[in-house]
């Protein structure tokens, strides 16, 4: 218990935490003023004609779906060029994820049923990117400063110390992430109410709401471990950032130009990019015109296939835990000095 408390200390009176702690809440603030500047309270007039254009939206939708199903019968005019997927089902109103509403003819109106997801999923960016600077810069700046030989002298077990580390980081992060969403949230929500809509708060809105959140926690928690161990790998806080720009340049940007030179088939799935969206989202569509090649759908061929979000969780796991495995290998038997 002595330990965690001394990094706990160690942790919170680190001036690069602190720094990035206030970035976390000016960012917070940006957001939070620019969405209020940009939304207003809208008139019975604008609902009106939102509620119409909506209407006929969704119909529009439903004359799309019976001309499929007219084509698949045989009784659509020859002459007609509207292609149709293969499937009518794939365009059928009552299938689908989400429907036209009237918020979305309401530009410039905050709705915080439709905007909350997109403004969580930007909240788990930069979380992300907290915990993984920290945790680098925290074990970096202990091991480039001997920091940590001199806490070996106090408690010589350097697996227990390390554990310590890593457990406090996580611990903390994990606090931040949460007081962070909590006081975020019910910032936008307090918008909806008064300068702009609530939209639709049911309770499926919010059961798939606390499920990006979540999985966007397990995410940030990950990034945090990610971070500590390559900085704990590479001796510095500098090898964390260095091995994350090498990744994203060669492998994201470089690797996925030579995947496509080469026309590999589903280049998205050695993308650890395209894993962490499949994570966050349940899933991700993805798009290879290998797959329509030779296909019998001929034009009606969408070319799209999917990643769930449990291959998506098991590679993210196997990155960081290996990653993490060898850096309590490598920290247990070589020179600190």
């Amino acid at each position: 218990m002595n330990l965690v408390r001394a990094e706990l200390e160690r942790l919170s009176a680190r001036r690069f935490v602190q720094l990035m702690v206030v970035l976390l809440a000016l960012a917070f603030a940006v957001t939070a003023a620019t969405t209020m500047a940009g939304s207003h309270k809208p008139t019975a007039g604008e609902l009106s004609s939102a509620r119409a254009q909506a209407a006929e939206a969704r119909r529009d939708l439903e004359a799309t779906h019976q001309e499929c199903l007219a084509r698949q019968n045989g009784t659509l005019p020859a002459d007609t060029d509207e292609l149709f997927p293969n499937d009518c089902s794939a365009i059928d109103p009552i299938r689908q994820d989400r429907l036209p509403i009237p918020a979305d003819f309401l530009p410039g109106v905050f709705t915080f049923a439709e905007q909350a997801r997109p403004l969580l999923y930007f909240l788990v960016a930069f979380l992300v990117l907290f915990g993984f600077l920290v945790g680098a810069s925290y074990i970096g700046a202990d091991l480039t400063s001997g920091g940590v030989v001199n806490l070996l002298l106090w408690r010589p077990r350097r697996m227990t110390v390390l554990a310590a580390k890593l457990g406090t980081l996580l611990g903390t992060v994990l606090v931040l992430a949460l007081l962070a969403s909590v006081a975020y949230l019910a910032t936008f929500w307090v918008i909806g109410q008064t300068a702009g809509l609530p939209g639709r708060l049911d309770g499926e809105f919010w059961r798939s709401l606390g499920a990006v959140h979540g999985r966007g926690l397990l995410l940030v928690l990950l990034s945090s471990a990610l971070g500590f161990a390559i900085a704990t790998l590479g001796r510095h806080t500098s090898a964390a950032l260095g091995a994350l720009a090498a990744y994203a340049v060669v492998w994201e940007l470089g690797g996925r130009l030579v995947l496509e030179i080469v026309d590999a088939p589903k280049p998205d799935l050695f993308m650890v990019s395209s894993h962490i969206g499949a994570w966050l989202n349940g899933g991700a569509r993805f798009y290879d015109d290998q797959l329509c090649r030779g296909s019998i759908d001929g034009p009606y061929c969408e070319g799209f296939y999917t990643v769930t979000w449990v291959p998506a969780l098991l590679v993210l796991l196997a990155i960081t835990g290996g990653l993490t495995a060898a850096a309590f290998a490598m920290f247990r038997r070589r020179d600190l000095i």
